[in-house]
């Protein structure tokens, strides 16, 4: 399985939270001849099963992107919205964004003074080249929902695209499962839905699954860029080890073994300490009496822009050491 063409492809789709459906199908495609079991729950999580009689291991990463909502349109065809998942309000201005059925828009801004002032989404609107409300309620509906566009780049080294968090970790969890060969442990491989609005589909997949060990797999700020806030990660530094974010202390004997396989099998590694933000590991390790979880980070530019930027070796590497991890005794 080539990772970064499974990724290529994998963000071409467009999966705001609430919407994975399309994402998920894709996934499950790619994923039938490597798994026992593939399932979907209430919630819109894709699990794929691979049995085994060891420990019960669950690996987890969020296929869903931030994107906006629209809340209202005005009589002069401008769509008023508000965000799914995090967003940079400062930055949004000049932004594209494409909703369903091929239609895209323009973010502006009603007062540019005020605005800079102070950023809201309330002085925002998205313009779809409409003539009035009734022709843009031909475009979009109350309700619909629309992500940022971002053309996916591979320069050999980097890729550069929008959705990479967290496309890079369902690419990352795809490679792996596609690489095992022996199921030494009882592996479920999660695709979760609604990390990006509070973590909500990793909830109800562990608590479903009851699993032994977790290890959830995303992306996380790097400190390597001139003028951002200190960090330890960097772009081609290798996978990153989480140590802790903003949701979770990892477990510390979990975090040993993930260091003493990259060690064992000459996977560069690096550790990860996130100050802001934080992953599916949060909601994991307080499912039912509790969870041992890990984490492994994709050090990522630029995070929650059109142009988030990754490292191609980085990728690999993650793939490499979840492989490990998911065929390991624990």
């Amino acid at each position: 399985m080539d990772i970064l063409n499974i990724l290529k492809e994998l963000t071409r789709i467009n999966a705001p939270s609430g919407c994975e459906n399309a994402v998920r199908e894709y996934i499950s495609s790619k994923l039938a001849p490597y798994c026992d079991e593939l399932k979907t729950d209430a919630l819109g999580n894709l699990t794929a099963h691979r049995r085994g009689a060891g420990k019960k291991v669950m690996f987890a990463a969020h296929m869903d992107e931030i994107g906006v909502i629209v809340t209202a349109v005005d009589d002069k065809g401008f769509i008023r919205f508000s965000s799914i998942g995090g967003l940079t309000v400062n930055e949004l201005p000049g932004r594209r964004v494409e909703f369903p059925g091929d239609v895209f828009g323009v973010i502006g801004v009603n007062d540019e003074k005020a605005f800079k002032d102070k950023p809201s989404l309330d002085k925002l609107f998205i313009d779809v080249g409409a003539k009035n409300k009734t022709d843009a309620e031909k475009l979009v509906n109350i309700g619909d929902a629309a992500v940022f566009t971002g053309e996916f780049v591979n320069n050999g080294s980097t890729v550069i695209s929008k959705s990479l968090d967290n496309r890079a970790g369902c690419a990352v969890l795809m490679k792996a499962i596609s690489m095992i060969k022996n199921d030494t442990n009882d592996l479920y491989f999660v695709f979760t839905a609604q990390e990006e609005v509070g973590l909500r589909g990793a909830k109800t997949a562990a608590y479903s699954i009851d699993p032994d060990i977790a290890i959830a797999v995303d992306v996380t700020d790097t400190g390597d860029t001139p003028g951002c806030d200190m960090s330890a990660v960097k772009m081609g530094g290798g996978a990153a080890v989480k140590v802790m974010d903003r949701s979770v202390l990892c477990d510390a004997e979990i975090r040993v073994k993930m260091i003493e396989t990259a060690k064992k099998y000459d996977i560069p590694y690096q550790l990860e300490v996130m100050t802001d933000g934080g992953t599916d590991a949060g909601a994991i390790h307080l499912t039912r009496a509790g969870v041992k979880t890990g984490g492994v980070s994709i050090p990522v530019r630029y995070i929650h822009s059109p142009s988030e930027t990754a490292d191609a070796a980085d990728i690999e590497n993650c793939a490499e050491l979840i492989h490990k991890l998911a065929v390991c005794e624990w």
